[in-house]
């Protein structure tokens, strides 16, 4: 019997495994994949995330940022540099798995190689009311908890199981390309920004030493014309020329403002939730923040004596979300609907005048927030109004 089993070993169920496990719990990490494995992500690390980590952890960065050029689907292009680190650069694979050797130091116990099939809270499986057992793919018996939290991805079994509810699905496709050193001298400490053709979409270009990460995201149903964005990227960059490493696709999903974060002493947390920010997909930090909440509050409905007190601690749990993670969407979402309309207005607001660029780059480099930025400065607001509201295409009557 765990006291908390989590499912999904990445940055969210990484940073729950260690929550619970540093309070004392047996904890119980499962994940599906061997480690390290590919992850479909940029990979920067802005400071919200940063400030997220374990005490003591070594970021595996292999670039740190000082400088951001932004383009308009490939005109319009200006650079502005900062004499700091903006954020910084690094692999998925090495930082999740570096995310999980700090949940293993904490006590927690992982096993890789095992897929949940699903979750039961009532039925044989079951031997009382404070459990709940985990079924494996391929095993008779079930792993059994006093909670679990559900962090295996965007497709999760969890969430479905918890009822998570989804409003903003899109597709984000990834290129890894290896470059001679010319061409990564030129790209080093400097990432691209490219405000995309299709409403919503951007691309990027995220320097990893002697690798290039090229993606593009745009809103899901749009396959074909994402792929195309993609491919006329890379070949407007000059890169046609350097076979990817590895070339990938994945889904971000954003839940509804409603959507449920527990079912009964299951708990969801980072992509399982659709917990990322909306507008520029960015879901590390998001992970990291709400993976450590999980944690904690699963030991709390561990510790639970009955089902009304069970309710209170997940109730708890998702307060501590939406107040916080849940207040930041909301904003990302209002960015993101007035970007879809008006992308060419945010690029010259962020080319070409200062506030707006110092706004960004407080953000990425974990000194402000979105949220702060709105609530303390009037003008935000009044700009974030004036992209937001709908423009007005003809006149009627």
């Amino acid at each position: 019997m765990w006291d908390v089993v989590v499912v999904g070993a990445g940055p969210a169920g990484a940073s729950a495994a260690y929550a619970a496990a540093v309070a004392g719990r047996r904890v119980l990490l499962l994940e599906k994949s061997e480690l390290p494995r590919y992850k479909t992500c940029g990979g920067g690390i802005i400071g919200l995330s940063r400030d997220a980590l374990p005490p003591g952890f070594e970021l595996p960065l292999r670039d740190r940022v000082h400088a951001v050029t932004f383009s308009l689907n490939g005109r319009l292009s200006r650079t502005r540099r900062s004499r700091s680190t903006l954020f910084g650069l690094l692999n998925r694979p090495e930082f999740d798995h570096a995310l999980v050797r700090s949940a293993q130091q904490a006590g927690a116990e992982v096993r890789t190689g095992v897929s949940v099939s699903r979750v039961e809270q009532h039925g044989s499986q079951v031997p009382d009311r404070r459990t709940v057992a985990v079924l494996l793919a391929g095993q008779e018996e079930p792993v059994l908890a006093h909670a679990v939290v559900g962090a295996d991805g965007s497709a999760s079994r969890i969430g479905s199981h918890v009822g998570v509810q989804l409003e903003q699905v899109d597709l984000g496709l990834e290129a890894e390309i290896p470059v001679p050193a010319s061409v990564a001298e030129d790209w080093a400490g400097r990432v691209l920004i490219d405000w995309g053709p299709l409403p919503g979409s951007y691309g990027w270009v995220f320097p990893k030493q002697d690798t290039l990460t090229v993606g593009v995201i745009s809103a899901r149903g749009e396959g074909a014309a994402t792929r195309r964005y993609l491919d006329e990227f890379i070949a407007r960059l000059g890169l046609s020329g350097f076979p990817p490493s590895i070339s990938s696709g994945h889904l971000t999903r954003c839940r509804t403002e409603d959507s449920p974060l527990s079912r009964g002493r299951v708990l969801v947390c980072g992509d399982a939730a659709g917990l990322l920010e909306p507008w520029t997909r960015e879901g590390i930090s998001f992970a990291l923040r709400s993976g450590r909440l999980a944690g904690e509050w699963a030991v709390r409905v561990a510790e639970a004596y009955d089902a009304v007190d069970t309710r209170r601690q997940a109730l708890n749990y998702a307060f501590a979300v939406k107040s916080g993670l849940g207040v930041e969407m909301g904003i990302g979402r209002r960015l993101f609907h007035a970007f879809s309309r008006r992308p060419g207005l945010l690029h010259a607001a962020l080319t070409g005048f200062r506030p707006a660029w110092n706004a960004f780059a407080g953000v990425t480099r974990g000194t402000t927030s979105l949220t702060r930025i709105v609530r303390t400065h009037p003008l935000a607001r009044r700009a974030l109004d004036t992209m937001d509201r709908p423009q007005v295409t003809g006149r009627t009557g």
